[in-house]
């Protein structure tokens, strides 16, 4: 397929907001696959999409054709992005295991991301680690339906505004380091046990449940694990399940996997991403997944805002970002929040690198630099003021005495007063957004000093309320959370040449019947690899149009036989002679 300028590697990447770019590979697809790879991708989407022609929601077969994914071949990003770009979707290939806040992000641009790697033969069945096999064929197929491809993307805007904890952090790096020291040919048993065990202490640590690992659980059982349809009758749609030959087949024993209708309630169901699901929940249809969505996210602090909202980002230990009704953004780590009698706030304080934004970008002189030990304000109505201060103009600030130049007074109905020299006013669309004060003291009811005038400047975000607090931060590009190089990185087997041109001359023998010469080659190369049962299925799958030598055939199916008799290979070689 020829490559549209438009829709290249290229091209996709420098479309994105910078922050993003350096998560995203380039598919050098000539030395990225070996002709195994290419082999393992056929054994895979052969017997997924005949074992799912029935089972599977009938826009899967349909999804595979309209996004560029055929069985006889790993698909090219190039080609999935020419498809996609019909669909108004795009795709970017990734090294694994991205941060969760960066793949929702991804994810509401309407952008899949795609596991550049192809799983290793002998993790044909499952893979530990995320492969291109589950990201394309189990992901991208369904995207040709709007009512799901809205709620995909929805998902990723709730997604990226969710809460996370330090806690949350940690266990996607344990999950990514233990993915890829199991794919590695290179581990030992030592360092996957050591990665196991730390796994495991962090997924059975006594916390709370964040936002993100609440949302992380309803994502699950949906995009990765969902059914859809009836209780008594249901299609499989979770990418998890398309892309697994055993659980796409365990999972329609009602007796082995239990079914329960699709609620909110989903969230209070943990999952083990090295186990096979105990349960699988039924949505009714696409527009059914948006409307439970939707009712998680009215629960968010970054619909709710407030007080309480503000706690949650304080007990997060993590990064976020409080929104005020003027638009100011005050991304930071929260550490102290004040409230009135009633539970309002009205002061909030940050430690660390604070940015102040507005509308997603970032103030101009009020990045991490210029607050890189925290920032606090008050936020609330003024006394005498009929509404919030952002809303007046200049001349209306100069009725209130508050003039550049002029010491200024400002007192909270809360109780708090701002009492400096206005240095200046910070405006944006018609709008006061920040007053900054020099010799400046702020004081509360009770006579704690909030701010010192040896403090320095003081910076008075203009709000009279808090009315979102979401994780993250405001303008990423400015304030990035999350390294762009992940400290481990996928590590690939060495290559066998040798091997490499058996399966070539395999994959290349012309219809019709055999000359003798290649065939005693191929049998002559099965004698040097016993154990590869992947090169057996091929000559099986080339019988289908080339007429093997008898003796030949006979050998490859016994020897196949003998190689299921070991209980590592028992499952694949069941599969593969079932086909």
């Amino acid at each position: 397929m020829t490559t549209d300028a438009a829709t290249s590697q290229e091209a996709i990447i420098a479309s994105l907001p910078s922050h993003l770019r350096p998560f995203v590979q380039r598919q050098d697809y000539a030395q990225q696959y070996t002709p195994r790879d290419q082999a393992v991708w056929r054994f895979l989407l052969r017997r997924l999409t005949r074992q799912l022609a029935d089972s599977a929601h009938p826009v899967y077969l349909e999804g595979l054709e309209r996004t560029g994914i055929a069985p006889d071949h790993i698909p090219s990003i190039d080609e999935m992005n020419a498809c996609l770009a019909r669909l108004g979707w795009r795709a970017v290939v990734v090294d694994g295991f991205i941060p969760p806040a960066i793949f929702m992000e991804f994810q509401a641009l309407k952008v899949l991301v795609i596991a550049l790697d192809m799983r290793s033969v002998e993790h044909t069945l499952y893979t530990p680690a995320p492969d291109i096999v589950h990201e394309s064929a189990g992901h991208a197929p369904f995207i040709v339906d709007v009512d799901y491809a809205e709620f995909l993307q929805r998902f990723g805007e709730v997604g990226m505004r969710a809460i996370s904890t330090k806690h949350d952090f940690d266990l996607y790096e344990a999950i990514r380091r233990l993915s890829i020291l199991k794919e590695s040919p290179h581990s030992t048993a030592a360092e996957i046990d050591e990665a196991s065990a730390e796994l495991e202490r962090l997924a059975n640590a006594d916390v709370v449940p964040s936002e993100a690992a609440l949302l992380a659980r309803l994502h699950w059982w949906t995009v990765e694990y969902g059914l859809v349809g009836e209780l008594d009758d249901y299609r499989i749609f979770g990418a998890g399940l398309l892309s697994s030959l055993g659980e796409s087949r365990h999972c329609l024993d009602d007796a082995r996997v239990k079914k329960l209708p699709l609620t909110v309630d989903a969230v209070a169901y943990p999952y083990d991403i090295t186990a096979e699901q105990p349960q699988l929940f039924v949505t009714r249809s696409c527009k059914h997944l948006s409307q439970v969505l939707e009712e998680f996210a009215a629960s968010m602090a970054f619909r709710r805002g407030g007080a309480e909202s503000l706690r949650k980002a304080i007990a997060a230990e993590s990064v976020c970002t409080a929104e005020l009704d003027s638009g100011v953004q005050v991304s930071g780590q929260f550490v102290e929040a004040l409230t009135d009698a009633v539970g309002n706030a009205i002061y909030y304080r940050t430690d660390g690198p604070t940015q102040l934004a507005f509308r997603g970008r970032e103030l101009y002189g009020h990045g991490t630099d210029s607050h890189a030990a925290g920032f606090g304000s008050p936020v609330g109505m003024l006394k005498d003021f009929s509404r919030c201060l952002s809303d007046y103009t200049v001349d209306e600030l100069k009725a209130h005495a508050i003039v550049e130049g002029e010491v200024v007074t400002l007192e909270y109905l809360s109780g708090i007063t701002v009492r400096g020299r206005l240095r200046g006013i910070v405006r944006q669309e018609h709008r006061n957004l920040l007053l900054s004060f020099e010799e400046c003291t702020v004081t509360a009811l009770d006579g704690r000093v909030l701010f010192d005038p040896a403090w320095g400047t003081f910076d008075l975000a203009v709000g009279a309320a808090v009315t979102s607090v979401f994780g993250g931060t405001a303008d990423r590009d400015r304030y990035r959370l999350y390294k762009p190089l992940p400290a481990t990185q996928t590590q690939r087997p060495d290559v066998d040449e040798a091997l490499m041109n058996l399966y070539r001359k395999i994959d290349a023998l012309p219809p019709g019947t055999v000359d003798p010469a290649a065939a005693a080659a191929i049998e002559a190369g099965l004698d040097l690899y016993p154990g590869e049962w992947l090169l057996r299925v091929e000559l099986l799958r080339r019988s289908e149009d080339c007429e093997l030598p008898a003796p030949l055939a006979e050998r490859v199916r016994a020897e196949l036989g003998e190689l299921g008799e070991d209980p590592a290979l028992a499952e694949v070689v069941e599969v593969a002679l079932a086909a």
